[in-house]
């Protein structure tokens, strides 16, 4: 097994990250944290979310966050959009990548958005085709790829065939997350093999929550197994709204930290990036998860 030389961080703070803190955080402190991490070198950043105020309340301010930030050159903003209308307001707000998302667990995807695989997928057919007549890129989701909290076990062959569909219509890049923080390095890596037997491996990236303090194992064996795209939040933010017990993402400054330490180019400062984690735990009123963050943020 080989590493790659270089790996992508997407960076999932500001959208995956805050909409399930219980802190409020001020508009001006999102675009501030966005605008600190795009100065850390990091190349995406997932800015907010189009989702209805109902259902993330958190996020209620995308079109303002987004038209606040200072959008740099050669720096990608995606941002969530659910179906046609999240689109349309994301596209009113000057969005030029979006994100889609939906579940290999049909239990999980009837909880969360109230629609079944099937269902969610048809709902984003509109949404790819316009987004291919506006050349707008699309990234796409799948979460409970390693575990669902109301099914249990969700077949790798589930895994694959949601992933595979949505890299059929159009996605760019798929992104498979272990929404519930279960999985372990064997069981990631299979799992990542197997829908790079139908998905090009390029086109696949890995999301790990840190819920059993596997994440960074589980984010080691799939790079191990040749994927070199890694979702993660600053400070450990965030968690699943939809999914009871499940911490925070893994910590950016802590794959930062390992990748730097087995020689992988990420393009990231990390005392940069430290210095934006500890910010955002003071604004969220509590200490950074990320044991690098805390380290590096109070060295003298």
């Amino acid at each position: 097994m080989s590493l790659p030389a270089e790996v992508r961080i997407v960076e999932v703070g500001p959208r995956d990250g805050l909409q399930n803190e219980k802190a409020h955080v001020a508009t001006a402190d999102k675009i501030e944290l966005i605008d600190r991490l795009s100065a850390t070198g990091l190349r995406s950043i997932e800015a907010t979310s189009f989702v209805s105020p109902k259902w993330v309340p958190q996020l209620a301010d995308a079109a303002e966050v987004y038209a606040g930030i200072t959008r740099r050159p050669g720096i990608a903003y995606p941002v969530l959009v659910p179906n046609e209308t999240g689109y349309g307001r994301a596209r009113a707000a000057g969005v030029e990548e979006i994100a889609v998302f939906t579940a290999a667990s049909e239990a999980f995807n009837r909880t969360n958005i109230n629609a079944s695989i099937a269902e969610s997928l048809a709902r984003f057919a509109p949404v790819l085709e316009r987004a291919r007549a506006d050349g707008v890129r699309v990234r796409g989701y799948v979460s409970t790829v390693l575990g669902c909290p109301y099914q249990g076990a969700v077949p790798v062959a589930d895994v694959v065939r949601v992933a595979r569909s949505l890299h059929d219509m159009g996605c760019y890049e798929i992104s498979l997350g272990d929404t519930i923080g279960v999985g372990t390095p064997a069981a990631a890596r299979d799992m990542l093999r197997a829908v790079a037997s139908e998905v090009p491996m390029p086109a696949l990236a890995v999301h790990f929550h840190d819920t059993y303090g596997q994440a960074l194992a589980n984010v080691l064996a799939c790079l191990e197994a040749g994927v070199s795209v890694v979702d993660a939040a600053v400070s450990g933010a965030g968690g699943c709204p939809y999914a009871k017990g499940a911490s925070g993402n893994v910590a950016t400054e802590d794959v930062v930290y390992m990748l730097h330490g087995l020689g992988m180019r990420t393009g990231v400062d990390l005392d940069a990036l430290a210095a934006t984690g500890h910010w955002l735990a003071g604004k969220l009123g509590r200490v950074s998860s990320s044991k690098v963050g805390q380290a590096l943020a109070t060295r003298t």
